[in-house]
C-alpha cells in the first residue's frame, strides 16, 4: 500500500468526497480557511481517481453518493492506500459505523457536526499518519501521556512504575497502542485479541478494558488514554501536549 503524502512544511492536502450541494462547498471553504488545500468532488469514482491522482494526505468522505455506496468507497481505496479517511454521513446507526470501519475507515463523525470537531479529528488523523510514515517498521516502544509500551521486553510502565498485566490485557492495550487513534470495533478487538470464535462476546472485551483502565488511567471512570466509541469500539487516544 501507498503511504500518505505528509509534508511538515507545505499545507496537508483535504479531499472531501460529498455530493451535498450546500455542505460540501461549505466544509470546503471551512478547511480552507484553517490552511488546508482542498478539492472537493460529488462522486465515489471522481473521489477515488482523486485519491489515485492527487494523493492527499486525508480524505473525508460521505456514505451517500450517487453513484457508488460509501463504504464501498472506502473499501476499494483501502485496497492501494493508506491515506486516513473519516467518514462524514447523515446515518448513524451502529450498523453503519461498524460497517464503514470494519472496510478501512479511521473515525466516523456523524452529520450534523461541529466544525471544530471535525478540524481535530483532521490534525489526529495527520499526525498519526505522519508518525506511522517516519517509522520504520514497528516501533520498538510506544509513549502515550504517562503510559509507557516497551514492545520488545513487553513491559508497560504507568508513571515510570512497572504494571502487571494479563496476557490478555497486554494484547489488547498492544492492539490498541499499534492503531492509535483509529476506532477499533468491538468484533475487530475480540477476533485479534480472543480468537474468530469469540466475536460476538463483548462481554469478554468490557471487563477486559475495564481491568485495563483501572492500571493504566489516572481515573478509570474518566479515561483519558483508552476511549469508548458507544456501540462501536474503543480508541486508543494519545493525550495532547499540556
Amino acid at each position: 500500500m501507498s503511504e500518505p503524502r505528509i509534508s511538515p512544511t507545505a499545507s496537508a492536502r483535504v479531499l472531501v468526497i460529498d455530493d451535498d450541494p450546500a455542505l460540501g462547498p461549505a466544509v470546503r471553504a471551512s478547511l480552507i480557511s484553517a490552511g488546508f488545500v482542498v478539492q472537493w468532488v460529488a462522486t465515489g469514482a471522481e473521489g477515488m481517481a482523486q485519491v489515485a491522482q492527487w494523493h492527499p494526505d486525508v480524505v473525508i468522505l460521505d456514505l451517500g453518493l450517487p453513484d457508488l455506496d460509501g463504504i464501498a468507497v472506502a473499501e476499494q481505496i483501502r485496497t492501494w492506500s493508506d491515506v486516513p479517511i473519516i467518514v462524514l454521513s447523515v446515518r448513524d446507526r451502529d450498523g453503519d459505523k461498524i460497517a464503514a470501519l470494519e472496510k478501512g475507515a479511521d473515525d466516523y463523525l456523524t452529520k450534523p457536526f461541529s466544525p471544530g470537531e471535525l478540524m481535530a479529528r483532521i490534525r489526529v488523523a495527520l499526525r498519526h499518519a505522519a508518525q506511522r510514515a517516519g517509522s520504520q517498521g514497528p516501533a520498538a516502544q510506544a509513549q502515550m501521556g504517562d503510559l509507557t509500551i516497551d514492545f520488545e521486553r513487553r513491559l508497560v510502565e504507568v508513571r515510570g512504575v512497572a504494571v502487571h498485566l494479563s496476557p490478555t490485557e497486554y494484547a489488547l492495550l498492544t492492539y490498541l497502542a499499534r492503531n492509535v487513534g483509529k476506532v477499533i470495533t468491538h468484533q475487530t478487538l475480540l477476533q485479534a485479541v480472543w480468537g474468530p470464535q469469540y466475536a460476538d462476546e463483548v462481554a469478554y472485551l468490557r471487563v477486559a478494558v475495564a481491568n485495563l483502565r483501572r492500571k493504566i488511567e489516572r481515573t478509570p471512570g474518566r479515561p483519558e488514554l483508552l476511549l469508548t466509541e458507544p456501540g462501536i469500539g474503543y480508541r486508543m487516544q494519545r493525550p495532547e501536549p499540556t
